[in-house]
């Protein structure tokens, strides 16, 4: 249909709709119309009105067109403009199988459009990344690594604790009732990297050749900064037992800590950085 090859060819900035409740300008709005016809076709279409599918020299040129839906508006001619708006509708109704939004929505909310991947423009990158821990019906599935040969792996991950001047104080001066918080939380980022199977479901067992959790009190905004980093000869990468690290660290500073204070906030927790294996290197903010 006529529309249809509208819909298609057309660019997303250009799918717009007409309804006969709005105050829009009738006149202005075909002229729209025949200004992105002539923009599809080639050329203008021609002034004549609302021609019949007999002599309409654009419908004729295309034999696939149905005879109902090869007309052009013209804005000079005097035809109902309220009857062909809902014509309009009509036959946009019949492409997208529901009823329009009163009203002419911009190209940017426009939903029907949007909800129609293949009349976006512009094409997905080919190189998108897939989703390997999803089967072919969307089943979680664990990755088979053993195709894949053995490489030196290393990744390194932060988080911020924000402690608030009080509990900055009293961790500072190593007054927490359960102890050394800077210590303790070490030491459980450790365990934890080294556990990072046994919480993260589809993640692989594997052996960790090393393993470094810091954490330094930041006195600008009274905060606890970590960084993790784990590393390993194998076949999969070692980001998850870094994260791993330094989240299970903060969340220990947090234990440490809450009898001061239930306001201290985990945020910032990232990868850094990460090196080896087939995705190659990789640093945050480059």
């Amino acid at each position: 249909m006529f529309l249809r090859r509208i819909v298609a060819q057309c660019p997303l900035k250009s799918r717009r709709m007409f309804s006969s409740s709005s105050s829009h300008d009738y006149a202005s709005s075909i002229q729209e119309l025949n200004d992105e016809m002539g923009f599809i076709f080639g050329e203008i279409p021609p002034n004549d009105g609302l021609t019949s599918s007999v002599s309409n020299g654009y419908a004729n040129n295309e034999p696939h067109l149905s005879c109902e839906s090869k007309r052009i508006f013209s804005s000079s001619v005097s035809h109902n403009n309220a009857s062909s708006v809902q014509e309009f509708n009509k036959e946009l109704e019949s492409i997208f199988g529901e009823t329009l939004p009163s009203g002419p929505p911009s190209s940017e909310s426009n939903s029907h459009a949007n909800n129609e991947p293949h009349l976006l423009s512009g094409n997905i990158s080919e190189s998108c990344f897939e989703l390997t821990h999803t089967g072919n019906s969307g089943e979680a599935q664990m990755v088979d690594v053993s195709p894949k040969e053995s490489s030196k792996r290393t990744a390194t991950a932060v988080c911020k604790v924000i402690l608030g001047k009080t509990v900055f104080d009293l961790v500072l001066a190593n007054q927490m009732a359960k102890g050394d918080v800077l210590t303790v939380a070490k030491i459980a980022g450790i365990t934890a990297a080294k556990q990072t199977s046994n919480l993260i479901p589809l993640c692989h067992n594997i052996g960790l050749t090393h393993v470094q959790v810091d954490l330094r009190l930041n006195h600008e905004d009274f905060s606890v900064a970590i960084e993790g980093e784990a590393a390993s000869m194998g076949k999969t990468g070692v980001e998850m037992e870094a994260m791993t690290a330094v989240s299970v660290a903060g969340l220990t500073v947090y234990d440490m800590c809450k009898a001061a204070s239930k306001a201290i906030t985990i945020t910032d927790i990232r990868l850094k950085q990460k090196t080896g294996g087939k995705s190659g290197d990789y640093s945050w903010g480059q």
